[in-house]
């Protein structure tokens, strides 16, 4: 396990002042105690979609019942069951290991909360330090009762329209999503500095975020045990999550494929302070995930990369912006010039 800090994108950051426990090797010289306390970052953040709903399998349900009410079906259920054994194999590295702990964040749909509680089934509850529903991971907002015919056209004009920046009438569009699944991911400035903020203040849900709960130890999670966030959401907003976690552009979002029922993806911590889908996950599942080339190695660099060679490395798709630029400060002035005004 790795103890440190996390900045803004999520990228571990060692504490200056070396703080020394069971899962680090650093030693204790200063003790100022205006500088934050370090906390033991999570070994693997797991996203899930939900179990196939009864509007999984059939489109005029949402006619007749509202979105967040729709429940699985005997299938999703068992889907349900099948992925807590197989997240419990990952997270226990198949029984090998016994010092991990499990936390939960969930949208508060029906079909979320029943997977879930099958899901569930598991772990026993010494395994779960808590669970918390969260309402900004939920399902897009594709409007109220969804009319079969009219939902038939607003889809294909979304396609024509662009997938990522499309607003269904009355609802909202995958940028609105990210917004949304932004706040609870992201650190906000407010939060760099823990110690100067009042116990007043941690409790008013201003600064709630998924990283406010780390460094505030609101998990209750003892650092000689691996943590392991569980995230049960929707598949948009799973793949919304994934793109803001790793910078990925709007057209890179655009050839995501979604996930499968009760599928997940794992975003697991490396040696050098990175999290990567490539610590678990294949560049054979990743280039069925609808991952290009240049991503999927991305995914293998920050698998091993050390944070020192951040900046050498980001942002990876610089050429697309400036390959017309010159090379070196000393080309022509002139010959500068007039690539400029071209």
């Amino acid at each position: 396990m790795i103890n440190s800090t996390v900045d803004d994108n999520g990228h571990a950051q060692i504490p200056d002042h070396q703080h020394r426990c069971h899962c680090c090797h650093f030693d204790s010289h200063n003790n100022n105690p205006q500088k934050p306390i370090p906390k033991c970052l999570p070994k693997r953040i797991i996203l899930v979609r939900h179990g196939e709903s009864e509007g999984n399998r059939d489109d005029a349900m949402y006619t007749v019942t509202p979105d967040y009410r729709i429940p699985l079906t005997p299938k999703g259920i068992g889907q349900a069951k099948e992925a807590g054994s197989r997240i419990f194999d990952v997270i226990s590295d198949n029984g090998t290991s016994d010092n991990w702990k499990v936390y939960f964040y969930v949208s508060p749909y029906v079909r979320t909360r029943s997977t879930l509680r099958e899901m569930g089934r598991a772990f026993s509850r010494r395994r779960v330090l808590g669970v918390r529903e969260e309402c900004r991971i939920r399902e897009q907002d594709f409007g109220n009762f969804q009319v079969a015919e009219r939902m038939k056209v607003i889809k294909e004009t979304r396609e024509r329209f662009g997938r990522f920046f499309y607003r269904f009438p009355e609802g909202e569009s995958a940028a609105d999503v990210y917004d949304r699944v932004s706040s609870f991911i992201q650190k906000k400035k407010e939060e760099e500095n823990t110690l100067r903020i009042s116990q007043a203040n941690y409790s008013t849900g201003f600064l709630e975020s998924l990283w406010r709960d780390i460094d505030m130890n609101r998990l209750h999670h003892d650092p000689n045990d691996d943590l392991n966030l569980v995230i049960i959401s929707h598949g948009l907003a799973s793949r919304v999550f994934l793109m803001k976690w790793f910078k990925w552009t709007v057209e890179q979002f655009e050839y995501l494929n979604n996930l499968g029922n009760c599928e997940f993806r794992v975003i697991q911590l490396g040696l050098g302070g990175e999290y990567s889908l490539a610590v678990h996950h294949t560049e054979e599942e990743m280039l069925e995930w609808g991952l290009s080339p240049e991503m999927i190695s991305d995914q293998k660099w920050r698998a091993h990369a050390n944070r020192s060679s951040w900046n050498d490395k980001c942002p990876w798709y610089l050429d697309a912006f400036f390959d017309h630029l010159a090379n070196s400060d000393d080309d022509d002035y002139d010959e500068v010039k007039s690539n400029f005004s071209d």
